[in-house]
């Protein structure tokens, strides 16, 4: 859409009906407008929807693990029909900004009980995305959109679009990028499964989730700043990207794994690494139910990397895994706890054998660590 265009529409935002959406609707949208999301060009119609849930592809037999959707009021599109324009905007501050122009293709009503027991295998309001779907409105609205003014976050300089990530890997002379899908700062387990996995690619893409999470996660300044000191002290100089993906987490475990290396082979990663329990909460999924399910996807286009668990052994000295290491489950095995890490980091204290010292006391400087 060019800038002449845009400025009519702005000037004539009046004679359109207005949707304001959530600030994780805005991020959905600008991952559709920039290619994070392709092949989407806009939100989920009811084909697509449907095909989701039951195939875990769009119709057109493209791989696709969860429905990007926009929920609606009812009372709000009443009268409209497809081909309609809507203007899809957002309020900062209560000031509003006009976001995007979406065609209305599709309305429909839906089972939320089957967007839930597809995307998350719970119908469970505990698992904190299916209280989302509940928590929906009782229809959805579909049809493609277009950008016209991207709202930037506090943290947009890292937020790196398919075409400057390509561009920036072809520059550095990667043919092989390996992406590292993060919502924590970095524990040595972690730091180990990124340069096991750079050993045999090009480059290391860490990518961190930007936007909402569940109360008890790490801000999101917290998990930056925590890998800039890591990259700084403990890795190759331009051996590693850090780059943001601006999304909100579903926890939906194994689909989420699927989901989310769309999105990193969008970026133009070649590999993608699938850790223990990728994307879970409590304990609704498998610790290895995200290595599994690459098996129904062959044409997925990107190469998963699994690792099993990681774990200090201080007889071997180092960090392993149950495939080298003959010590572990006994005295010698010190595993990577994460609420051990987190109530120790907010006590100040560092979390020795679990945590770079440099990444550790960065961490411990900032006032506020989690989300409330």
């Amino acid at each position: 859409m060019g800038e002449k265009t845009k400025m009519i529409i702005r000037d004539q935002a009046s004679e359109f009906t207005k949707l304001q959406v959530s600030p994780e609707t805005a991020k959905d949208v600008k991952n559709i407008a920039y290619g994070v999301y392709s092949p989407l060009e806009g939100f989920s119609c009811e084909n697509d929807f449907l095909s989701i849930l039951t195939h875990s592809r769009l119709e057109s037999d493209v791989p696709w693990t969860i429905p990007i959707v926009l929920d609606v009021d009812e009372k709000m599109i009443r009268g409209m029909k497809p081909g309609d324009e809507i203007l899809l905007t957002t309020s900062d501050g209560g000031e509003e900004t006009i976001i995007a122009t979406m065609e209305l293709e599709d309305m429909f009503e839906y089972d939320k009980d089957q967007y839930a027991e597809s995307v998350f295998g719970t119908k469970d309001t505990a698992h904190p995305g299916v209280k989302k779907v509940m928590g929906r409105e009782d229809t959805l609205i579909g049809g493609p959109i277009h950008l016209l003014d991207e709202v930037k976050g506090p943290h947009a300089k890292y937020n790196l679009k398919p075409k400057e990530t390509r561009v920036l890997f072809h520059k550095k002379g990667w043919e092989s990028v390996v992406a590292f899908q993060t919502r924590n700062p970095p524990h040595l387990g972690h730091e180990h499964v990124q340069k096991a996995s750079l050993t045999v690619v090009d480059g290391l893409l860490i990518n961190p989730v930007i936007g909402k999470k569940k109360q008890g996660d790490f801000l999101d300044t917290v998990i930056l700043k925590a890998y800039e000191t890591l990259i700084q002290h403990y890795y190759p100089k331009d051996s590693v990207v850090l780059s943001t993906f601006e999304t909100e987490m579903h926890y939906a475990g194994p689909k989420e794994a699927i989901h989310h290396s769309i999105a990193r082979k969008n970026l133009g990663c070649t590999h993608f690494i699938v850790g223990r329990d990728h994307a879970g909460v409590g304990d609704y999924y498998g610790p290895f139910d995200a290595h599994a399910i690459f098996e129904a996807f062959p044409d997925l286009g990107i190469q998963p990397v699994c690792f099993r668990s990681f774990y200090m052994c201080t007889k071997c000295n180092a960090v392993v895994s149950d495939k080298v290491c003959p010590h572990g489950g006994g005295e010698h095995q010190v595993n990577f706890k994460g609420r051990v890490v987190r109530r120790m980091l907010a006590e100040g204290k560092v979390p020795e054998k679990q945590m770079r010292p440099e990444v550790a006391q960065k961490i411990i400087e900032m006032k506020e660590l989690f989300v409330k």
